[in-house]
C-alpha cells in the first residue's frame, strides 16, 4: 500500500467506495488519516461498516475536512457536494493526487502519465510490458482499473505507469510526471466540460504540472493535440511529437496491427527511450506484447473466421482504427450512443461486409449504415448478432465487436459486454 506521512492527523471525506475509493480509504487509514466516507449504493456502504474507525455518513457538511476525495465518475460540474466543498474552501481531489503527495515517501522512482481520448489503455499496458521485459520494476495504475494506492511500493529505480482520464487530471494538482503523454483528443465526455475546448484544456494540464527537464510526448494527428504541442515547442529536447503519417513496420509485432497501434507503439517507444531502455529490449517488448482484454483482443478462430473483442471502443473515433485493421469485417455495433453519427468510421466502411446493430442505438445505426455497407441487420442483442455474424462469415473474415458506444443500456460496463461476447462465441454450435 502507498501512503504519505502528510496524511497523519488530517480528516478526509471520501465520496465513492468502488475500487479506487476502497483503496483510498485503506491508504488514508494506513497513513494516519481520519476518514468519513459515503457511497450511494447500500452494498458498498455495508462492505465498510465494520472498518474500525471509519465513519460512514452522508457528507452534508464540508466544514472541518482537509480534502474531499472523489471518484473520477463524480461530475465536478454538477455534483452538489463538489460545489459545497469549493464553497467551504476544501480541496476536491482524487486518488492520483494522493499518490502525487505520497511520492516523497517512496524509494527513488519515475512516473509516466498517459492520457488521450483513445489508445491510452493499450499504450499504458505496452509501456509497462516493455519495462518488465527490460527487467525494470514497474506497476500500472489509474484509469486502467488498478488503483495505484492499493499496490505495494516499487523498489528504487521503479517506474509507475499511470493511465489518466481527463476526470483524473481534473482531480490532480501536483503530479509531476517524468514522462507525460498525450495521444489524441477527439470529442468525448462533453457533458462534463464547457465545450470541446474545456475538454482539451483538461488534457493539457498534464503538461502544466511537469517541471523543467521532464519529457512530453504528443501525438499531432488532430488539431487540438497539435495546438498543445505547439504551445510546448519551447521545451526543445524535452518534447517528442508523433506525426500521424509516420510509417513503421508493424509486421513483427503480432498484437499491434492497425494504424491506431502504430501511434500507440510510437508513443511507447518514445517513452521507454526517454527512460533509458535500450533498443533491443524495446523491440523485444513490442514483439511479445499481448492485447489487453476487450481491446482488439482475439478471442477465437472458428472455421477460419476470427472473432475479435474490442468492447472498450466506446466511441466512433475508437472504433475507426479497428475497422481499418481487418480487410473483411462483420461489424457488431451499438449500445448507449454518445452522439448521433458514425462519421469517424466513414473512411473504413469499405472494410465492412455486414453490420449488426445492437442496443439502444440499433435503430439509428441501422438507418445510418443501410445505404453505406452491403448488409445491415438490426440484431438488437449481442448474442443474436454473434450468431448471425458467425453464420454469414466465411474463412478469412473477422467478426468484430467494436460498439462505438457505451455499454450501459444492456451491460454493467464494457468488460461485462466483452465477456458476453466471448461467451456467445464459445456457445456457437
Amino acid at each position: 500500500m502507498i501512503v504519505a506521512s502528510d496524511w497523519a492527523g488530517k480528516t478526509f471525506a471520501v465520496l465513492g467506495l468502488a475500487r479506487s475509493g476502497a483503496a483510498t480509504v485503506s491508504a488514508l487509514f494506513a497513513g494516519g488519516g481520519r476518514v468519513v466516507a459515503w457511497d450511494s449504493e447500500p452494498a458498498k456502504r455495508e462492505a465498510f461498516a465494520a472498518h474500525d474507525g471509519l465513519s460512514i455518513a452522508p457528507l452534508d457538511d464540508m466544514s472541518g475536512f482537509d480534502a474531499l476525495v472523489v471518484s473520477p465518475g463524480v461530475p465536478l460540474n454538477t455534483h452538489p457536494l463538489a460545489a459545497a466543498a469549493r464553497a467551504a474552501g476544501v480541496p476536491v481531489i482524487g486518488d492520483i493526487e494522493l499518490f502525487a503527495q505520497a511520492r516523497k515517501n517512496l524509494p527513488p522512482h519515475k512516473v509516466v502519465g498517459i492520457t488521450g481520448t483513445n489508445g491510452k489503455s493499450t499504450t499504458t499496458a505496452l509501456v509497462h510490458h516493455i519495462l518488465k521485459t527490460a527487467g525494470v520494476p514497474t506497476l500500472m495504475g489509474g484509469n486502467i482499473g488498478l488503483p495505484i494506492l492499493g499496490q505495494a511500493p516499487l523498489p528504487e529505480g521503479g517506474v509507475y505507469v499511470l493511465e489518466l482520464s481527463s476526470y483524473q487530471i481534473d482531480l490532480t494538482q501536483s503530479l509531476d510526471c517524468d514522462v507525460a503523454v498525450l495521444l489524441n483528443i477527439t470529442p468525448d465526455h462533453l457533458d462534463r466540460y464547457d465545450g470541446f475546448a474545456g475538454y482539451a484544456a483538461s488534457k493539457a494540464r498534464l503538461f502544466a504540472m511537469q517541471t523543467a527537464g521532464h519529457v512530453a510526448v504528443v501525438g499531432t494527428g488532430d488539431e487540438a493535440s497539435a495546438n498543445i504541442a505547439q504551445g510546448l515547442a519551447g521545451r526543445t529536447d524535452d518534447l517528442v511529437t508523433i506525426a500521424p503519417d509516420t510509417v513503421i513496420d508493424q509486421r513483427r509485432w503480432p498484437a499491434l496491427h492497425g494504424p491506431h497501434n502504430a501511434q500507440n507503439a510510437q508513443a511507447a517507444i518514445a517513452v521507454t527511450r526517454a527512460l533509458g531502455i535500450d533498443e533491443a529490449a524495446i523491440e523485444a517488448g513490442l514483439a511479445s506484447y499481448a492485447s489487453l482484454p476487450h481491446r482488439m483482443q482475439h478471442v477465437a478462430t472458428r472455421n477460419g473466421v476470427a472473432f475479435v473483442n474490442d468492447s472498450k471502443a466506446t466511441n466512433p473515433e475508437s472504433t475507426a482504427p479497428a475497422l481499418a485493421a481487418f480487410p473483411r469485417v462483420h461489424w457488431i455495433v451499438g449500445g448507449k450512443r454518445k452522439g448521433d453519427d458514425l462519421d469517424a468510421c466513414a473512411a473504413h466502411l469499405d472494410h465492412v461486409v455486414a453490420a449488426y446493430t445492437i442496443g439502444e442505438a440499433a435503430p439509428l445505426f441501422f438507418d445510418l449504415l443501410k445505404d453505406k455497407v452491403p448488409v445491415v441487420e438490426q440484431s438488437g442483442t449481442l448474442e443474436a448478432a454473434v450468431v448471425h455474424a458467425a453464420a454469414a462469415a466465411r474463412p478469412g473474415d473477422t467478426v468484430l465487436l467494436s460498439p462505438a458506444c457505451a455499454s450501459f443500456d444492456q451491460f454493467r460496463d464494457y468488460e461485462a459486454r466483452g465477456d458476453a461476447f466471448r461467451a456467445a462465441v464459445e456457445a456457437l454450435a
